[in-house]
This record gives structure tokens, C-alpha cells and sequence, in this order.
């Protein structure tokens, strides 16, 4: 059996209806959306129906929306069926207020480290990870590094011209 993006779609949908939201195809990846609340039932569907056997986490990363109110964090899991050599892409998003999302490391191993990675530079608690803390930056850092939070020059410098930036002028 080939394993298509529209069987993929049509198995998802099957089985969770609704709440797979925002089903895209860039570059051929098949891009969907789950509520964070189902981002385990959902990848526990993905890795164990014989049909779709996505047993492996490629990649797991956090994102930083600051303009999408109540969704501001998100977490993109890419899940990879190695013996169709098929991958989809999978996204949850949460409020920054309640960053909490549930670990996947109890399916995906891998999913240990990449979490911690996660958590340390944006931020987003995984509810039932077995050993959440900073990996990369130092404990002592009260802020996390990746999120939108401070703009990238200081606004007061007067001792540059933007159009030599590319920003205005003639360019």
C-alpha cells in the first residue's frame, strides 16, 4: 500500500473529525492542526494504527506568535513513517499566560531532549515530562531567549542610517 497524504487526511478525519484543523500541503509535507489537549491521542493514533506507523519523531520545535492572542506558543512535531518513508508535520498551539502542553515522551524517546530544548528557550511546560529543566542556558536565566519579547536594536540609536540597512530610502 502507498501511503498517501490524503489517506493520511481521510484516516485523521475519520478518526478525529473536527478537531484536525488546518490541513495544508506545502512542499508536499502534509501540515495539520490538533487542540493541545489531543496532541498525544492524536500521535498515539499516528504511531500505532498499521496503516500509518509513524514511530518516528523527527523533530520537535517551539514557535513564538506574539500577534495571536491565545496562541502564541506553539509546538510543531515532525513524525516520520520510515518504512513508506513519509512524513507529516503536526502543530499545537497554546497561550502564553498557560504554556502547558503534554509531553510526547512516553511515545517518542526523543522527545526527552528535544522538550527540555523546547522549554528552555520558549518557555512551554510539558505536563509529565520526567525531567523538565534548562539544557542548553543556565538555571540562573528568569526570561527565555527565543520568544518575541524585545526588540532586536535599540530604538534610540541615531547614529545609523536605515536606508544603508535596506529599510526606506531608495532601495
Amino acid at each position: 500500500m502507498v501511503l498517501t497524504n490524503e489517506f493520511i487526511t481521510q484516516k485523521l478525519t475519520e478518526k478525529f473529525g473536527e478537531a484536525i484543523t488546518n490541513i495544508e500541503e506545502p512542499y508536499g509535507l502534509l501540515t495539520f492542526e490538533v487542540p493541545k489537549e489531543m496532541n498525544l491521542k492524536v500521535m498515539q493514533f499516528l504511531h500505532d494504527d498499521p496503516d500509518l506507523q509513524f514511530r518516528f519523531l523527527t523533530d520537535l520545535c517551539g514557535v513564538h506568535y506574539p500577534d495571536q492572542t491565545g496562541r502564541e506558543l506553539g509546538v510543531v512535531y515532525h513524525l516520520h513513517n520510515m518504512p513508506e518513508n513519509v512524513r507529516v508535520r503536526l502543530k499545537v498551539f497554546t497561550n502564553i499566560q498557560q504554556p502547558d502542553v503534554f509531553t510526547a515522551t512516553k511515545l517518542y524517546e526523543s522527545a526527552n531532549w528535544q522538550e527540555r530544548e523546547t522549554y528552555d528557550f520558549y518557555g512551554i511546560n510539558f505536563v509529565g515530562h520526567p525531567n523538565l529543566k534548562r539544557i542548553l542556558n543556565v538555571d540562573e536565566m528568569d526570561y527565555f531567549p527565543l520568544r518575541k519579547e524585545y526588540p532586536l536594536e535599540d530604538q534610540t540609536r541615531i547614529d545609523k542610517d536605515d536606508e544603508m540597512f535596506g529599510r526606506g530610502g531608495s532601495i
